[in-house]
């Protein structure tokens, strides 16, 4: 890959990312700008260019004193029987159940989750051939190892996969790096890394010799062996 390629690339790794999370955090804000219930908890006192940002500012406070008093809620029996109740009924559904229990297993995982749940191991799925997998913090009854191998870079579809204990090779990395390195496709580099360079021909090639490759002209007689034949015949050492 040339240089400008190299240097382009490195950039709209950086600022790609960016102008999404921009685009997300943008909308969130016109979102919850425009709920009608917070322009009835605005105060009169708010200076109308202001008005906005301080919707904002009821919303995330009333969200959070919302979710505050459900996880109080559920800390009693009574919580805990309308949780279950709640599951069981949308269990039901058969569409919006696998939506539901996804959703509520990837909150939970990223809340209440440790490092050993999705710390980032290698295992080698052919000779010589390893692939990054993150734990699920599962195992199967006979004792495997529950892992989850995403595909690069679309992260969102991988392959659930069972391995023995001793096949799992850790890798040293957070899970931001193990991710970062599968959302790159490979190309991102971390302190755990080797630098990559550009991959010189191998030696004895001929494929930078004027020669030709392996050392074979165009004409199709030898260009950089050690004898080579001269026009009358005669081999010259």
């Amino acid at each position: 890959m040339s240089t400008w390629k190299r240097d382009f690339a490195s950039g709209l790794i950086v600022l790609a990312p960016l102008l999404v999370l921009l685009l997300v955090l943008r909308w969130i804000y016109q979102y919850i700008a425009s709920i009608p219930l917070i322009a009835g908890l605005q105060p009169n006192i708010i200076p109308a260019p202001l008005e906005p940002v301080s919707r904002v500012v009821i919303a995330f406070a009333v969200f959070a004193t919302v979710v505050l008093a459900v996880g109080y809620f559920m800390r009693t029996t009574l919580g805990r029987l309308a949780e279950s109740a709640v599951d069981d009924t949308i269990n039901r559904i058969p569409a919006l159940r696998v939506v539901y229990n996804a959703s509520k297993l990837a909150i939970e995982t990223a809340i209440s989750g440790t490092d050993e749940l999705q710390s980032p191991v290698y295992i080698e799925t052919w000779p010589g051939i390893r692939m990054t997998a993150f734990r699920t913090g599962k195992k199967t009854r006979d004792g495997k190892i529950v892992l989850f191998m995403p595909t690069a870079p679309n992260i969102t579809t991988g392959f659930v996969i069972e391995v023995e204990p001793e096949r799992i090779e850790e890798t040293g990395e957070t899970v931001e790096e193990g991710m970062t390195r599968v959302l790159s496709a490979g190309f991102a580099e971390s302190a755990h890394q080797v630098p990559v360079h550009e991959e010189e021909p191998p030696e004895g090639d001929g494929t930078g010799s004027p020669d030709g490759y392996g050392h074979v002209r165009t004409d199709g007689t030898p260009g950089g062996g050690e004898s080579a034949t001269d026009g009358s015949g005669s081999t010259e050492n």
